[in-house]
């Protein structure tokens, strides 16, 4: 496998390194000042007065911090424990100077978080060699980080299209069943939205609503295995073609068994339970009230809703208000009847949905199909 590209990290430099000096004394600051400068570098400021320090830390970002340790109102010690406080996950390079060369100082700025120490008086090109060994490790960690985020970002992108990709793959597969029996794909588009909003309503979670918006379409997959001179006969089925047609739950089921994924588990339950009925009356196992599950009884009500308000070969669409009769009478028999209840409520949304996904005229392409497989 090819790797991934990396974007460019900008061109680091000595000449270019942020370089920040807290010092009191203005004669350690004009010193390091001359010695930097002759090294190569020219992106230098300094603070003498410790109160401005993580101001100026936050708005210039340094590099390198070359820090005292012993200075009035604020010390070299509660600066650096500050900024482990402001950026707990970032690399600090932090150089301290000090004239206190006792093991417990230098033991404490380590653990405060200083990697490594100038002594004062300063020996000039020790001074120079540490400051560049340090800004050459600040640097390097600066490529590392930005490598780090390109990648980050390029998985995030490929993680996005791989998503997009497995949410259209769902989607088809939904309406590879729909094209074999209705007019488009959109009543597998418009029954997903009216299920996640009447999850919602019901007051599933968040994921749960969204993973039935993905899962529902594939409701129907089963009529793949459905033979094309039951699922498009025009007429009413005999009694041994209708037990043909009551096994596409269990077919939908198998082809959507053994995912990993939940929302593939949801969508298998949906298949296998969305022709049961509040009274136990639907198929194929007879389940009863709550023996469904709250996915299956979601999808069943939304499903006919959408069947109902829907032009389909063999009937003209019913009006809303006809459509609400229909389900109203069969509240407490093929619905339960508390969903039928929230659906009422939230009906002028579902209208919405209904009609902001309306069906759209079908390619002729699938006219010639639909018309010899009819034929």
């Amino acid at each position: 496998m090819n790797s991934l590209p990396l974007q460019p990290c900008p061109e680091a430099t000595h000449e270019n390194a942020r370089i920040l000096i807290i010092d009191d004394e203005e004669g350690n600051i004009r010193v390091l000042d001359r010695v930097l400068k002759k090294g190569g570098f020219k992106n230098i400021r300094s603070v003498t007065d410790s109160r401005n320090a993580i101001g100026t830390y936050a708005e210039f970002n340094p590099d390198i911090l070359i820090l005292d340790l012993k200075m009035p109102h604020v010390d070299g010690f509660e600066i650096m424990d500050q900024l482990k406080s402001l950026q707990p996950d970032d690399y600090l390079s932090i150089l301290v100077l000090t004239a206190q060369r006792d093991h417990a100082t230098r033991i404490r700025a380590l653990d405060s978080g200083a990697k490594d120490f100038l002594d004062k008086p300063f020996e000039l090109t020790e001074t120079l060699t540490r400051i560049r060994n340090m800004v050459d490790v600040r640097l390097l960690h600066n490529r590392i980080k930005i490598q780090n985020q390109n990648l980050e970002k390029m998985v995030r992108e490929r993680t996005r299209e791989l998503e997009k990709t497995r949410m259209e793959v769902i989607h088809r597969l939904g309406c590879a069943a729909e094209y074999r029996d209705n007019e488009t794909g959109m009543h597998v588009i418009r029954m997903s939205h009216l299920c996640a909003r009447l999850a919602a309503e019901i007051g599933m979670s968040e994921e749960d609503c969204q993973s039935i918006l993905v899962a529902s379409p594939m409701h129907d997959v089963g009529k793949i295995g459905i033979p094309d001179e039951i699922l498009l006969k025009p007429g009413p089925l005999s009694e041994s073609e209708w037990k043909i047609m009551k096994l596409h739950p269990i077919i939908g089921a198998e082809i959507l068994s053994g995912s990993s994924s939940n929302i593939m588990q949801m969508a298998e339950t949906i298949a296998l339970t969305h022709q049961e009925r509040w009274n136990g009356s639907g198929y194929p196992y007879g389940l009863h009230g709550e023996q469904i599950p709250p996915v299956g009884r979601v999808v069943a009500l939304c499903d006919v809703f959408d069947a109902l308000t829907s032009e389909r070969p063999y009937k003209e669409a019913f009006t809303v208000e006809k459509s609400m009769q229909i389900i109203e009478q069969n509240s407490g028999i093929d619905f339960e009847p508390h969903l039928v209840e929230v659906f009422k409520r939230v009906l002028p949304h579902m209208v919405e949905i209904a009609q902001q996904f309306a069906d759209r005229e079908i390619s002729n392409t699938l006219k010639i199909f639909r018309s010899g497989a009819e034929s």
